[in-house]
């Protein structure tokens, strides 16, 4: 099993060095590159270079930190035709910079619009009839998950559509802080488990509130119709979600995958997240 960091909470403020390094500090051999202004940011072509990625693998190697996986998110799956492709050549291009990274893993989102989900799924069929080739090509994996917004929001339909692309390197990322999408407000964790299968190869720890629970009115929003989706990404025990059963399935199951500390809230605070996070992670995995 590979214990990862995602390094959100320092991404505003720290240079990539100090990451690398705080990555190390916080007690961690992974790291995961989530989005970033100053390398891979949402939805934008790439700020990097060659300088950029030869310094990045000696930050790394000095601090004894690998990386685990890169993690664009794209509008592949945008209805509109321009949005798309704009996000196929950015993707091109994060995949050309795993590559030269020396990294084979990627992971992402599903993205497109969900009050288009036919027109989004089919967006995403043919940006992923693009790229499949050259993330074969460059020998690069995929993970991937089911986001609040996304066209495919529930974990079944994403299982499902992983299934359908039919290709043994791309499997499915399980966000434990979106359970309550996944299946409208219930938040069952072990049936999401036992869905996702053979598929299951990476699992993002954080905790939320079941923004179903309290008749609707967890979260209060004005006005009451405005087209929003909320989740949070908190350190677990501070929301809803059962972490006992989760825990517990994925020791029943000897998940042997890669699991990430993705709590975002805390970014005043991230050392304490993380203690409690790592914490969390290791006493409920035996790890």
């Amino acid at each position: 099993m590979r214990l990862v960091y995602d390094p959100s909470h320092y991404r505003d403020n720290t240079g990539l060095k100090e990451t690398i390094d705080t990555v190390a500090r916080l007690g961690y051999e992974w790291v995961e590159l989530s989005p970033r202004k100053d390398f891979i940011w949402f939805y934008e072509y790439p700020k990097v270079d060659r300088q950029l990625i030869k310094s990045l693998k000696k930050y790394c190697a000095d601090a004894g930190v690998r990386i685990s996986s890169v993690l664009p998110v794209q509008q592949w799956s945008s209805p509109v035709e321009e949005e798309r492709q704009a996000a196929v050549r950015n993707w091109k291009r994060c995949i050309e910079i795993t590559a030269e990274l020396g990294v084979d893993l990627m992971n992402s989102e599903f993205s497109g619009n969900k009050r288009k989900p036919q027109a989004s799924e089919d967006a995403f069929v043919r940006s992923m009839e693009e790229l499949m080739p050259l993330f074969e090509r460059e020998g690069i994996k995929l993970n991937l998950q089911s986001h609040p917004h996304d066209f495919i929001e529930r974990n079944i339909e994403a299982v499902r559509m992983i299934r359908a692309l039919d290709k043994d390197w791309i499997k499915l990322v399980y966000s434990v802080p979106h359970a309550f999408y996944y299946d409208d407000g219930i938040g069952d964790v072990v049936k999401h488990i036992e869905e996702a299968g053979d598929l299951l190869a990476h699992v993002l720890i954080a905790d939320t509130f079941n923004h179903k629970a309290g008749f609707g009115l967890r979260y209060i929003i004005n006005p009451p119709d405005a087209d929003v989706t909320i989740h949070q990404h908190l350190n677990p025990g501070e929301g809803e979600v059962d972490f006992d059963a989760l825990y517990r399935k994925l020791r029943e199951i000897k998940f042997d995958g890669i699991v990430t500390n993705a709590v975002f809230a805390y970014p005043d605070r991230p050392e304490w997240s993380n203690e409690l996070t790592l914490k969390s992670i290791r006493e409920g995995l035996h790890l």
